[in-house]
């Protein structure tokens, strides 16, 4: 029962994770101030991280992670296949996260660096989209625990559900946090999509975009920025790449 007093019929749920941390999964599994209420409105059908059970009749997939496996592929193909919705859940599984890094170098480099030459299966990290279609995304490294709950609220009632459009900055200065740039560091809060609550410039860390890019963001403008404040656009590009969210900015820099 809601507290209208009727009934709503629980949404099954499975969670899936391909080339990650877990870390998303684990933060929706924390608060536990919450969970019993949010487990109470969906119905878990395979969510290692909650439960022991494994079905495989779900409505909705949340999908964490890169794909870099070609075994990846076909399983990702068959949870599409089988999801009413799929999500996209977290930085990794939207963007490429810091998977992506290893594609800026030789496969076989990345591999002897890491596995001393044995040989292993892998390929370039791709973003979920890449190989399927999806339906919502939910960024952050990792995923704001609130706002998941928010939009599968949303999603069980049919209601709108959407990400802010505003960037960091709006919550930076909300919270009267001194500009990181006042600082002499480069910070990506006036150019990444907001919903994390600042929580890395709050704790006088500079925001390295995990959410990507807000929406009608000024690029040319955030460069003048870096270049007025005498700040490296090397170091700029760097911090633009290490999510691999601006790929459409990088690839169009000058």
């Amino acid at each position: 029962m809601n507290h209208l007093g009727f009934k709503l019929d629980k949404v099954k749920v499975g969670s899936f994770d391909f080339t990650c941390c877990e870390g998303c999964q684990l933060q929706l599994a924390n608060k536990e101030s919450t969970l019993p209420e949010f487990l109470g409105l969906i119905d878990i059908r395979n969510f290692r991280e909650i439960s022991s059970e494994r079905h495989d009749d779900y409505d909705i997939a949340l999908v964490e992670g890169s794909i870099t496996r070609s075994d990846e592929i076909e399983r990702l193909k068959a949870i599409r296949a089988q999801a009413k919705v799929l999500v996209a859940f977290g930085t990794c599984a939207c963007f490429g996260g810091v998977n992506s890094l290893k594609n800026r170098i030789p496969q076989e480099e990345a591999i002897r660096e890491v596995y001393d030459g044995k040989k292993i299966e892998t390929m370039p990290s791709m973003k979920i989209s890449d190989i399927v279609e999806v339906d919502l995304s939910i960024p952050g490294c990792p995923v704001s625990k609130d706002e998941v709950e928010r939009i599968m609220v949303g999603i069980v009632t049919r209601s709108a559900v959407s990400l802010p459009k505003y960037p960091v900055c709006v919550e930076c200065k909300q919270k009267l946090n001194t500009c990181l740039f006042d600082l002499g560091e480069i910070c990506l809060g006036p150019i990444t999509r907001a919903g994390c609550d600042a929580v890395c410039p709050t704790g006088k860390t500079a925001c390295l975009g995990c959410r990507g890019p807000a929406e009608d963001i000024n690029f040319p403008s955030f460069e003048e920025l870096v270049l007025d404040r005498k700040l490296s656009i090397s170091d700029m590009k760097e911090k633009l790449g290490f999510y691999n969210g601006f790929g459409d900015y990088l690839d169009h820099e000058s």
